[in-house]
């Protein structure tokens, strides 16, 4: 019985330790996850921008014919 409790344990503390190294990597690719989204919405900003036609000026395009 003493084996098989010491075995559970271990079991246990190894699940958590695998469970805690994987976090951690998850968590350590945030930052450059973020940093990549931010350029992603800018270069689309960008692209939607060339994108649409220059507003024409205020007033007639042409001068009035006489």
């Amino acid at each position: 019985m003493d084996g098989t409790a010491i075995i559970i344990i271990l079991a246990i503390a190894g699940v958590a330790s695998v469970l805690l190294f994987a976090i951690k990597g998850v968590l350590d690719q945030v930052p450059d996850v973020i940093a990549s989204a931010s350029r992603a919405r800018d270069a689309w900003h960008r692209f939607r921008r060339a994108e649409t036609p220059p507003t024409p000026p205020d007033g007639p395009a042409h001068p009035p014919c006489e």
